[in-house]
């Protein structure tokens, strides 16, 4: 029997690889776009939702028009983050598995360049790369462009989104002029089109659904609740899906870390994943997600892009994203490659409107949901144990020899007593924490006495009154991630996360608070303790002159008097600045970051500005509010206010 994408005119060994691969069926945007790129004649524009097997639409039909007899750069695929970068990369490798001398690439910041040119050089038939790399690449003139016949845009959007279309321009004037193009987009906003008309020639245009939907295999829900309730609302919504495995949107970093650490502390399977982590820390945060050593993955829009991990059951939308667009691809991280998902919103009363606006937009009707209550929550869980019982894969030959002492230590207890007892193992946890649960569900017009939402994150400001400052020569260059901190210090000081307060994590050391109660407990945990043969060194902040005066100072950390080098806060102007120059300082509104040169856009309170006005980062730097460079990436800044595309 014909293989459906020999059919389409897939030569046998891409064939093979795909069905290695586990698919046996093209998706509607691989059955539709595939013969309309394997002829190689025209532009192309293909709109469609996330997870609908893009990648394959548009790498299958590469792999049958390249010359794999010439290790010259032919292809050249642009995509907005290094997770997505991976993702075509691997996947496409997977394709060609079968193709002799084929070579593909992976370019994008925060990895060695070094290594990225040596394979470059080896020779290479397709390169697939973030703007910001593939832009210093060029400029070291390691790559010969003269050959490409084929760009691949992906993700069109969010390249545009991040502020990459003046590197978009400057990469493809390197490119040859009679080369083909082929965009491919989840969302069509007009400046996606305008893209379209600057780069191709008469395109042949393929929508599958309406413009800007959402997948249909996706359920929309939401809940009302108070600001001050979105945390605990967050929890009941994990604890009465016992099975989930969910990516949860934050706005921004610091709330994506807040919520996350709180998680953690609170025992729940979870990380962070953000623009501030380092490659390698993204890395491990997303193998252990991959493999589904975490549970809850913790996300900024810009971090979560290109993750394609299946089965994925819910999206949860901590915060509702300030682009309406974003919202697609947010919900698109489930429902892939035909399974069905849910994505769900934690809204407050005043954020209804925005529900009914993205209903008009996506064409789906969301469902307004209650919150489960304690005792719905207790249940869920109980019978979520009784089923694992009843499935569990029993491996008699290792029991067996165990059963006599087993049945002598119950055998006081009736049958029925012993179902109680061990049902009762996880059931009195839950039953304990929802005893005395309030009803979180909210009312329109609930949050009226309530300042906004005063903030997303979970920790409300907590202070330091009844908490010890202790310092620790472990950070950041050690690999650790906050999360990574909570539990090294919950691990060897033998405490509980719920007594761990705020962790400020430094380059070469960090500082960390306990409850006062606990203090001793860390200190005698602690005295033994070697990290990669290293002794790991616990003192209170300000003893043995590496405190808040001296230790922070030298390591360019918090500086609350103003001085230089240090912590600077004022109420306008500035944004942070950090680098060899010591702290950052921080204002209210301004100006970005900037960080050893790079620049992340500030927190305004203005509204976005329009596209074709936006500042752009160049040699000499950039201005306040535009994207961030790291590694040769770029990042956009979060941005509170108006929109500058769709407005809420």
């Amino acid at each position: 029997m014909t293989n459906p994408f020999q059919l389409l005119g897939i030569s046998d060994d891409v064939v093979n690889a795909v069905k290695d691969l586990g698919f046996e069926t093209p998706t509607p945007i691989q059955e539709q776009s595939i013969p309309v790129l394997l002829e190689g004649t025209n532009d192309f524009v293909g709109l469609a939702q996330t997870g609908t097997g893009k990648t394959a639409a548009f790498g299958l039909p590469l792999l049958e028009l390249i010359d794999f007899k010439v290790n010259k750069p032919q292809a050249l695929i642009l995509c907005p983050t290094r997770e997505l970068c991976l993702q075509i990369t691997n996947d496409l490798k997977n394709f060609s598995k079968n193709v002799a001398n084929a070579h593909v690439v992976a370019v994008y910041g925060g990895a060695n360049i070094m290594q990225q040119l040596r394979e470059i050089r080896q020779g290479v038939q397709i390169v697939v790369a973030t703007p910001g790399r593939m832009l210093d690449i060029i400029g070291r003139k390691a790559i010969d462009f003269s050959s490409v016949k084929y760009v691949v845009l992906d993700e069109a959007d969010e390249m545009l989104n991040m502020g990459f279309q003046d590197d978009i321009n400057d990469i493809l004037s390197t490119t040859p002029d009679d080369k083909k193009t082929w965009l491919f987009s989840a969302t069509m906003p007009a400046e996606v089109r305008r893209i379209a008309k600057n780069y191709m020639d008469n395109p042949v245009e393929l929508t599958m659904g309406t413009k800007n939907t959402g997948n249909v295999n996706i359920e929309h829900e939401y809940y009302i609740v108070r600001a001050r309730d979105k945390y605990a609302a967050l929890k009941r919504i994990v604890d009465f899906n016992p099975e989930i495995f969910a990516v949860v949107f934050c706005k921004t970093k610091l709330d994506t870390q807040d919520v996350a650490e709180h998680l953690i502390k609170d025992g729940y399977n979870a990380d962070a994943l953000h623009g501030d982590l380092s490659q390698q820390q993204r890395d491990k945060v997303m193998q252990r997600f991959r493999e589904r050593n975490m549970q809850l993955l913790i996300a900024t829009d810009v971090a979560a892009r290109g993750i394609d991990v299946s089965g994925v059951t819910h999206v949860i939308n901590y915060s509702l994203p300030d682009e309406i667009e974003s919202y697609t691809h947010r919900s698109g991280r489930t429902g892939r490659a035909g399974k069905t998902g849910i994505s769900i919103c934690i809204i407050n009363s005043k954020e209804v409107g925005k529900i009914r606006q993205l209903e008009r937009i996506i064409g789906k009707q969301f469902t307004k949901a209650e919150l489960p209550t304690g005792f719905d929550v207790c249940e869920k869980q109980l019978f979520s144990l009784v089923h694992k019982v009843h499935n569990v894969e029993v491996n008699v030959e290792q029991i067996d020899q165990y059963i006599p002492r087993i049945m002598d230590e119950f055998k006081d207890l009736s049958k029925e007593d012993v179902i109680k007892r061990f049902a009762s193992l996880e059931f009195n946890r839950f039953l304990d924490y929802y005893s005395k649960a309030p009803d979180l569900n909210a009312a329109v017009g609930d949050d009226r006495g309530e300042r906004g939402e005063r903030s997303d994150r979970a920790g409300r400001g907590r202070g330091s009154e009844g908490y010890t400052r202790l310092f620790i020569n472990l950070g950041s260059v050690d690999e650790f991630t906050r999360g990574d901190m909570l539990s090294f210090i919950c691990n060897n000081g033998k405490i509980a996360g719920k007594s761990v307060g705020k962790i400020d994590l430094k380059g070469v050391f960090s500082f960390f608070e306990v409850e006062d109660a606990v203090a001793d407990t860390v200190f005698e945990g602690f005295k033994s303790v070697e990290f990669k043969g290293r002794q790991v060194r616990i003192e209170k902040s300000g003893d043995g002159g590496r405190g808040e005066g001296a230790g922070e100072r030298r390591g360019g950390g918090e500086r609350r008097s103003g001085g230089f080098g240090g912590e600077r806060r004022s109420g306008g102007g500035g944004g942070y600045r950090g680098g060899s120059g010591g702290g950052d300082r921080r204002s209210s509104g301004g100006s970005g970051r900037r960080e050893g040169g790079s620049r992340e856009g500030g927190n305004s309170g203005g509204g976005f500005r329009d596209f074709s006005g936006r500042s752009r980062e160049d040699k000499g730097g950039n201005t306040g509010g535009s994207p961030r460079r790291e590694g040769g990436s770029r990042e956009g800044g979060n941005r509170e206010g108006g929109d500058r595309k769709k407005k809420w």
